[in-house]
């Protein structure tokens, strides 16, 4: 149970804290500066934590094991940050943006599992869906 139950902890706690630095950001400074500075943090914490946790200390060599995905998460993550940068200065607020974001994105999401993984999508899955668009309209009155 626990096996499943911390990494979701992680990302809600990390997620939370996320929106809050986010809609944190300086309308003064330049987003992309921002996410500069962001990046080179997260790098450095990429980095120690590597050196942390793995047996093998070579960094370079297991860089050399990556493929296209981590160019294309580089890209999305980028995309996603300033995202909701933009997201936030355009006005949204914490308790109503996110929600949008991640509701739209569950639905997408099942759709994406369904066409590209073949995976099964249950009755009470496209109930779930509905539900969800129909939240997402009552969020947007």
């Amino acid at each position: 149970m626990w096996n499943m139950l911390w990494p979701i902890l992680i990302v809600v706690g990390s997620n939370t804290v996320y929106n809050i630095c986010t809609k944190s950001t300086p309308a003064s400074v330049n987003a992309f500066a921002s996410l500069t500075f962001t990046y080179l943090i997260a790098a450095l914490c990429s980095a120690g934590l590597f050196f942390a946790t793995a047996e093998e200390k070579n960094l370079v060599a297991e860089l050399t094991k990556t493929n296209i995905s981590s160019i294309a998460l580089g890209v999305c993550i980028v995309g996603l940050e300033f995202g909701y940068i933009c997201i936030y200065r355009a006005g949204w607020k914490v308790n109503t943006a996110s929600v949008v974001a991640n509701i739209s994105l569950a639905c997408v999401l099942l759709l994406v599992g369904f066409v590209l993984y073949k995976e099964a999508v249950s009755l009470r899955q496209l109930i779930g869906l509905t539900v969800c668009a129909v939240g997402l309209v009552l969020i947007a009155k």
